[in-house]
């Protein structure tokens, strides 16, 4: 959707879903870097803009989007209607930039279409109870998507992006990267909540919750996707399915915290009332009554993390707070782990051959993580890639 002449080649694709006979409910993203030149601007304004007023500004450019859209489908001699996310009746908490959908009232939609109307609506939006306009986070119109197609039971839902199907790695990274034919919810989730950027971790949750089929293709070139559905015998097989980084992790590390029955909770309760999600905790050894604590969230979090945490801390009586922003995770996922023993030996293995050190591990019945310099990050990405033979 990133200029007229895209919009114009995605309207043709929905008209031919028309012409094969379909109900067509299209959901769509705002045009190209619409959603970063917003928020450049809000910052203009302002360091710190309420998050009410955020979503009011970044919800605009979904609106842009739906409507050239109904306009380029006008022009080929279609019925379209474009709807903002409230008018399709998306319904979600309100928690601004952040918000999940808790309901979904699709009567206009299903209106529409009985009117014979290609319908879309704006993705990464909804409404409060409240009627405030809200924004579902990094991947929300992947989130919308699905969620519409559950509700509706759709026959398939088809998400259209910029690469032509899901990988064994980011090919920007590892250059031998193979695209996966089908992948299970699980994997995909996994790989998501991981650093992979192809599919968005709520959205394939919501696919596998109401066991919806998702298809990740190509906007911009005519060939198979990656398929995204119920895990198959024959995908037990494969014992690593793919390799995640995440680039922007910063550890943190409460010193010397007095190691009472409850402090933890405390402490961890106070983070997540602010909104912040944790990945990785670790704690040390007790000794003489205090210990330390390590977790690690995402890089945009370390500021807000710090400035609510730092006087809470005071309090406890904790003797401080480090942190380190120069951090990665790379991670390997696979459902045929369940039944392999020896990855994770494999796996530090091949990390400690490269001379890259390990801070920090996390692991599932289907997935490893391990937190390093980022400096390391792409390093270890192509050694593990090589190592699991993904490239085969």
């Amino acid at each position: 959707m990133g200029t007229p002449e895209r919009i114009k080649e995605v309207a043709g694709k929905v008209t031919a879903a028309r012409e094969n006979g379909y109900d067509v409910v299209v959901v769509v993203s705002a045009m190209g870097k619409t959603t970063d030149e917003l928020l450049n601007l809000a910052h203009q304004i302002t360091p710190n803009p309420s998050g009410r007023e955020i979503d009011m500004l970044l919800s605009t450019g979904e609106q842009i989007s739906i409507s050239l859209l109904a306009m380029a489908i006008h022009s080929m001699g279609y019925s379209a209607i474009s709807l903002t996310g409230a008018q399709g009746g998306i319904f979600t908490d309100s928690v601004h930039r952040r918000a999940k959908i808790v309901d979904i009232k699709p009567v206009k939609i299903i209106e529409k279409l009985k009117k014979d109307n290609i319908v879309i609506v704006a993705g990464f939006q909804g409404i409060d109870y409240e009627q405030n306009i809200t924004t579902l986070g990094r991947g929300g119109s992947d989130t919308t998507a699905v969620a519409l197609a559950a509700v509706l039971h759709a026959e398939r839902c088809e998400i259209y992006t910029d690469v032509d199907g899901v990988y064994t790695a980011d090919p920007n990274i590892v250059t031998e990267a193979k695209k996966i034919d089908s992948i299970s919810y699980d994997e995909m989730m996994e790989l998501a909540q991981l650093g992979a950027k192809v599919m968005n971790a709520r959205a394939v949750e919501v696919a596998a919750k109401y066991n919806v089929d998702l298809t990740v293709q190509s906007s911009f070139h005519d060939v198979p996707g990656t398929l995204i559905t119920r895990e198959a015998k024959d995908m037990e097989y494969i014992v690593v399915r793919g390799i995640a980084v995440q680039e922007d992790e910063a550890k943190l590390t409460i010193q010397h915290l007095p190691d009472k029955p409850g402090i933890a909770a405390k402490v961890f309760k106070k983070i997540a009332d602010a909104n912040i999600n944790i990945d990785m905790i670790v704690q040390n050894v007790s000794e003489k009554g205090i210990t330390d604590i390590s977790f690690t969230v995402p890089k945009n979090d370390l500021s807000q993390t710090r400035e609510m945490l730092e006087p809470f801390l005071r309090e406890i009586g904790a003797a401080g707070l480090a942190a380190d922003e120069n951090m990665a995770k790379i991670s390997v996922a696979g459902i045929g782990m369940r039944g392999h023993s020896g990855v994770a030996a494999r796996m530090f293995d091949v990390l400690a051959r490269a001379g890259i050190n390990i801070e920090m591990i996390s692991t599932s019945e289907i997935k490893i993580s391990c937190v390093i310099e980022k400096r390391f990050a792409r390093q270890a990405a192509r050694a593990l890639h090589k190592e699991f033979k993904l490239e085969k």
